[in-house]
């Protein structure tokens, strides 16, 4: 029997490879013959580079940058073979950088972000992939532009601070100074989102809660991201209101529209190509994949439907392992996955299941092959006779 890992991170709980290596011991609490297959995999949130790097055998290069409250740390981004720079922003310019109490997408800033794709330049990367997920900002990428050289100049001709909460003081862009080396140089951005940069469903309405906004300072912030965008509508007659997806992580993508030409496509359908995994599928008996969390915007570019999709080209049966079940989580099957599995099977607090997460992904991996062997099993006898 041969199966397929390919499985996305368990937020909080374990990386890609650790969740993988967890689904491959239950496979061999089951039977210790099975030929497995592991192949990293994300979908342009935490772990692409990590991904990526184990995957296509590159490297880590380790930078100083700012943070999202602009304090100097160390960090990490990837470089592959052909000279292919792969940045995760949050790695700069994430949540998971500051605690709960430091959330603030009034102040948070992206610069960290620039200052990464400004190394990957000075190595002479001709190409750059940039994951979007997991940001802790909402400034549009003027933190990002910054950090390439572009002024942002208030009414007193003075460069103006970081954070969504300064947009609305921008007066001109100056943007001299860009790093000329970005006209040569692919930027490619990595993202599920399709959010508009303002309005009801942009960034700072959707994404801003979980980055620390309330009400007030979500109608603060995205009326700065319609200031921006007006601004840069009248100095460079780029209309950004109508670049889908321009509202991921926090307006960043708009400013590497804006300010980089770059290109956004599905983060798990590009990083799917990247790594090849559809050369694995042929003679799998099935496949396996996974997320911290399903639910109905898993069809939205999230691993599991991203190789589900591959998987039924040969006719492969797909699992589902996942941390939580949520509503809308059964128009996967639409896409191609055949079953889905929680990995709480009994009352239990987050905090012991994300303790024990890479326990429970292992019994519910014996678990679930043990009830699909019997399906298998009489549909192997069904075929005999």
């Amino acid at each position: 029997m041969k199966v397929v890992i390919a499985i996305d991170s368990f937020k909080g709980c374990c990386t890609t490879s650790e969740a993988a290596d967890a689904v491959e011991r239950g496979l061999r609490y089951y039977r210790d013959d099975i030929q497995t297959v592991k192949v990293p995999i994300a979908d342009g949130g935490e772990g692409t580079v990590d991904t990526l790097v184990k995957a296509l055998k590159g490297k880590y290069i380790e930078v100083d940058v700012l943070d999202p409250l602009g304090r100097k740390i160390k960090t990490k981004y990837g470089i592959l073979p052909g000279n292919i720079a792969v940045i995760e922003m949050a790695e700069a310019s994430g949540l998971t950088l500051i605690s709960r109490e430091e959330y603030n997408p009034l102040t948070t800033t992206t610069y960290g972000t620039g200052q990464l794709i400004k190394d990957a330049l000075d190595r002479k990367c001709s190409t750059i992939y940039v994951g979007l997920g997991g940001s802790a900002t909402n400034d549009a990428g003027v933190g990002m532009a910054q950090a390439l050289g572009v002024s942002f100049m208030d009414g007193n001709n003075q460069e103006i601070g970081f954070g969504g909460g300064e947009l609305n003081k921008i007066n001109s862009i100056d943007t001299t100074n860009l790093d000329n080396r970005l006209k040569d140089t692919e930027i490619i951005l990595l993202s599920d989102v399709t959010n508009p940069l303002c309005g009801p469903n942009g960034a700072s309405v959707v994404y801003g809660p979980q980055k620390g906004a309330n009400t007030a300072t979500i109608k603060l912030l995205d009326r700065n991201l319609r200031f921006f965008g007006e601004m840069v509508k009248r100095q460079f007659s780029i209309d950004v209101f109508k670049m889908p997806g321009s509202g991921a992580a926090g307006g960043l993508a708009a400013g590497f529209f804006i300010f980089c030409n770059a290109e956004s496509y599905s983060g798990v359908e590009r990083i799917i190509d990247l790594i090849d995994l559809e050369r694995h599928l042929p003679n799998a008996d099935i496949v396996i994949t996974g997320e911290g969390r399903i639910d109905s915007q898993t069809v939205n570019g999230k691993v599991p439907v991203g190789v589900a999709r591959k998987a039924k080209k040969y006719g492969i049966p797909v699992i589902a392992i996942v941390g939580s079940i949520g509503e809308g989580a059964e128009s996967v099957y639409s896409h191609g996955v055949d079953g889905i599995v929680d990995i709480v099977s009994e009352p239990i607090s987050l905090e012991k299941a994300l303790d024990e997460g890479i326990s429970l992904i292992e019994k519910t991996t014996e678990r679930t092959m043990r009830i699909w062997d019997i399906g298998a099993r009489k549909e192997f006898i069904k075929n005999f006779y």
